[in-house]
């Protein structure tokens, strides 16, 4: 296993150039925010994750988190140390407000530093992940008491947070789930009922967890609509904001899984010794399932993230591996000695193709979360809510896209490696095994899919997705010399995007929903195939007008790597259309008795 190094100057160059920072130059709160501060927050936090969380990605996987007797739970060797060091730099509240306790970075570069951190230890990283996500819960829907009482903790990393919607009668129909909170004179509720699939829902990194939980009302009406939310601390806060007694939490068992060994993945049941946990309501009653999509969104970035991230981890074991692995001689070449596979053209086309995919996913999802940065705070509210649809519409496709990618690119990682990356001893298949999760996570890649056929394509009439098509159009129009190949292709691949997306509105106005949900994966692959494409064709251009900061060979290499993608990704996009428009009745032509 080689050692990771954060990919800090490409990531730097996708903020300034490919995202770029006059995004988020009319916010007021990023006004302090120019190329020295980015680049000395990027470095620092690049060396942070290089040389404190990295190193324990080998030991989280070969001895993970082990559930003791009494329900607690032990992470691996090393982590209590590094979550300590972690907290105590600073690092989990370097994208927050400042006037609750944060850093004041924009998301955008908060999205760098969570990407250091899923490349260095993807198990490690989850349990901050999910502490974002509460904060933003208790920012939103929170009542002034409950912000006073979590947010603090929250935001500095000293407590943490985690999101309890599974149950086993019910995954993604969220609306099945049965756990009951029952009033209390005291105007709190008891919790009673199991919850699955709990990311690091027991541990010992923090002194409390805070639990954010969904579950019902004795009078709430069936489905999602009679969902409410609560918090549950596993130790309830005294008034004076200690740690109190012990809440009525047990963890039943840790999960076994195929990566991600470090992350407990708990089984918690509510009401094992008494009449319940005791719970808080957030907001109203039977608003729930709308207060949890802030979580969920947030965390559906996150997972995009995931797969960019450890694509990364692997292209780089993989790139060091085809350096250093002597195999074969060069077909054509008079000499007859040995080579690195490097030089063997598959394996360039290999490592072609994770880089490029790569940075194609960095800027979409550093896009994303800078029309986040926007939505939120920008001056403008027609402004606002623009970008709050952009990110709307591109946040299940960075899910979906980039997590499949994340797998797809992982895989290839191992490819490069031959059977030695089959074997666990080099550390290759970690990457593959930590990433197969996260096309399942917070909405399977099918559901984003839906999400993005059935709800996002109509926003606004359609025009939300018409003015990103035009975005890309504009960039792609404009480019031209030894640039206008790769505009050529991206204005193609659009084209067949914007065909299959108008036909797809027109289905919906019609009724024609199965067909639309026949199409819906293969249109997310596409338009996400077209928006890396776009961010690309960005980059290239940025690197043909010469920043300042950036060597000359990094800027040559990023319009090869645009120009690779166009050639080997943009080109198989309008194939895809065929796919989109076939219809539903082919996946109906067996019958359901006889698949099987």
């Amino acid at each position: 296993m080689t050692s990771y190094r954060a990919p800090v100057t490409d990531m730097r160059f996708t903020i300034e150039h490919v995202v770029g920072l006059d995004t988020i130059a009319d916010i007021p709160r990023f006004a302090h925010i120019d190329d020295d501060l980015l680049s000395g927050v990027l470095d620092e936090a690049g060396r942070f994750t290089s040389e404190v969380v990295a190193p324990l990605a080998k030991v989280g996987d070969t001895v993970g988190s082990v559930r003791n007797p009494d329900g607690s739970v032990t992470t691996p060797p090393g982590y209590r140390q590094a979550y300590a060091k972690w907290t105590e730099a600073g690092w989990p509240a370097a994208g927050f407000p400042e006037e609750i306790g944060g850093g004041g970075l924009p998301w955008m570069s908060a999205m760098a530093i969570q990407e250091m951190m899923k490349s260095s230890d993807l198990g490690f990283s989850l349990c901050p992940m999910l502490t974002y996500g509460t904060v933003d819960m208790l920012v939103q829907h929170g009542s002034d008491e409950q912000r006073a009482t979590y947010l603090e903790k929250l935001v500095t990393g000293a407590w943490s947070g985690t999101m309890l919607l599974t149950e086993a009668g019910a995954g993604s129909d969220v609306g099945a789930l049965v756990t009951k909170a029952i009033p209390a004179p005291d105007g709190t509720y008891r919790i009673k009922g199991t919850k699955i699939f709990i990311t690091w829902g027991e541990h010992d990194l923090t002194e409390n967890i805070v639990h954010v939980v969904l579950a019902r009302t004795p009078d709430a009406p069936p489905g999602t609509k009679g969902i409410s939310c609560f918090i549950v601390p596993k130790f309830l806060v005294n008034p004076d904001g200690s740690v109190g007694e012990r809440n009525d939490i047990t963890c039943l068992s840790i999960e076994e899984k195929i990566g991600i060994h470090s992350s407990p993945t708990c089984v918690l049941s509510f009401g094992e010794n008494g009449d319940g946990a005791v719970g808080y309501l957030i907001g109203e009653a039977s608003h729930g399932m709308k207060y949890m999509f802030t979580m969920m969104n947030e965390a559906r970035l996150s997972v995009g993230i995931e797969g960019l991230a450890l694509a990364e981890r692997s292209y780089q074991q993989a790139a060091q591996y085809a350096k250093d692995r002597i195999q074969g001689r060069r077909i054509g070449s008079p000499s007859h000695d040995p080579v690195a596979i490097i030089a063997h053209p598959d394996v360039r086309r290999m490592l072609m193709t994770m880089r490029c995919n790569i940075e194609a996913m960095r800027g979409l999802l550093y896009r994303t979360a800078a029309a986040i940065d926007v939505s939120r705070s920008h001056g403008d509210a027609a402004v606002r809510e623009e970008n709050e649809s952009l990110a709307a519409i591109l946040t299940p496709i960075c899910k979906a896209w980039a997590s499949d990618l994340g797998v797809t690119l992982t895989s290839l990682g191992i490819q490069i490696h031959g059977g030695s990356g089959y074997v666990e001893e080099t550390g290759a298949a970690q990457w593959w095994r930590d990433a197969r999760i996260a096309p399942i996570y917070e909405g399977t890649n099918g559901i984003q899919a839906m999400d993005l056929a059935m709800r996002r394509l109509p926003m606004e009439g359609g025009a939300a997705m018409q003015r990103l098509l035009q975005m890309i159009q504009v960039d792609a129009s404009s480019l031209d010399g030894d640039l206008k190949p790769i505009g050529d292709r991206l204005n193609a691949a659009l084209e067949a995007t914007a065909e299959v997306a108008m036909t797809f509105g027109a289905w919906l106005m019609g009724g024609r929903y199965d067909d639309v949900l026949a199409g819906a994966t293969p249109f997310l692959k596409m338009i996400g195939d077209t928006l890396g494409g776009w961010m690309l064709a960005r980059g290239a251009r940025a690197a043909a007008e010469g920043p300042v900061g950036y060597d000359t060979a990094f800027l040559a290499d990023r319009i090869a790597s645009a120009a690779f993608y166009a050639e080997h990704v943009l080109t198989t996009v309008p194939g895809l259309k065929a796919t989109c428009l076939a219809g539903h009745e082919g996946m109906y032509a067996i019958d359901a008795s006889r698949l099987g």
